[in-house]
């Protein structure tokens, strides 16, 4: 098959091109920069054919996909900068990155009649309660301007096209680019303590396994709507397994407190709990954030092995092999 990408020199778009080399098929990646601007890791991305474009330039978008007229096209870019995105002087660039540049996306697509994927959120719903949320869902209420533009994103897609998948995602983390892991690292080496959320629930999903489930999707006929986030232990293990971590959907504090756990294991003494102390707080109580943000981001995935694909891992699992490639 033949690809285009957008987004490439983002976190997931990195490791969807480089899925892509692994089964060659033919990869085109495109980003805003002139050249290819993500992590010089010397993997397949930094090498493959390259694209500059603009997805907020309808002409420039209508040009470059008809062009290069792809099979399939996988939608990584997106405004994901929640609480930037809540500034006056912002909301109009986040609407036409997330909604505008979307619409025409799918435009292209439907005239080619090109497969399209398009990555979205857990923030197109209200964020309450605590029951998963069901890929085929309906019950859409975004509690900011980002949530409302990739909802909006997700409707351009699902109104221009039939053959189309919708991925909602949640808490993301790769090799290329910035993330709470990453984050937690850095403040974990310049503080003896550190304040995490614990009211707001859900599971991470590592882009390296994602972008195997999203190749396995879009070289199918299996459209419509789904959710893919690592799995969540599950329960029957215990509230807790044998190396103390939670099981089941977890807190953005739970998921500190284990990426800290793993990283001393693995011999960084920076972040012994002797040293560092993980504290948890309501999301009232932290108070920084300007967007609100959802207390419930669980996602159901049952539709995936309903439709026949295999599940990312568990998170645990997954934290440990991304903290052993960084």
């Amino acid at each position: 098959m033949k690809l285009f990408v957008t987004g490439v020199a983002g976190q997931l778009g990195h490791d969807v091109m480089n899925e892509l080399a692994r089964r060659g098929h033919t990869g085109i990646g495109s980003d805003i920069a002139p050249v290819y601007s993500g992590a010089q890791d010397a993997t397949a991305v930094a090498s493959m054919p390259y694209l500059q474009m603009d997805i907020t330039d309808q002409e420039s978008v209508n040009k470059i996909i008809t062009e290069v007229k792809p099979d399939a096209l996988i939608h990584c870019a997106a405004w994901t900068a929640v609480d930037l995105a809540e500034d006056e002087d912002k909301k109009e660039k986040v609407y036409a990155i997330n909604a505008a540049g979307t619409g025409y996306i799918a435009d292209v697509c439907r005239k080619l009649g090109s497969k399209m994927m398009y990555i979205s959120t857990d923030y197109v719903f209200n964020g309450q309660g605590v029951i998963p949320w069901e890929p085929d869902c309906r019950d859409y209420a975004p509690l900011n301007v980002y949530g409302r533009t990739k909802l909006e994103g997700e409707l351009a897609v699902s109104s221009a096209l039939e053959r189309f998948f919708i991925v909602r995602i949640a808490w993301v983390f790769g090799k290329n680019g910035k993330n709470f892991i990453k984050t937690m690292l850095n403040l974990g080496k310049t503080h003896d303590t550190l304040r995490v959320v614990d009211d707001q629930i859900g599971t991470p999903t590592y882009t390296y396994d994602l972008a195997r489930l999203l190749v396995d999707m879009i070289e199918t006929e299996q459209y419509g709507y789904y959710h893919a986030t690592n799995s969540e232990l599950p329960e029957e293990t215990g509230a807790y397994t044998e190396e103390g971590c939670k099981t089941g959907y977890i807190s953005w504090y739970d998921f500190t407190k284990e990426i800290f756990r793993q990283a001393y294991a693995m011999g960084h003494e920076e972040y012994a709990p002797q040293r560092l102390t993980i504290l948890p707080v309501t999301t009232a109580e932290y108070g920084i954030s300007k967007a609100k943000r959802p207390f419930n981001s669980r996602l159901s995935k049952e539709k995936l092995n309903e439709n026949g694909f295999t599940p990312l891992p568990d998170w645990q699992d997954a934290l440990r092999r991304y903290l052993q490639e960084i």
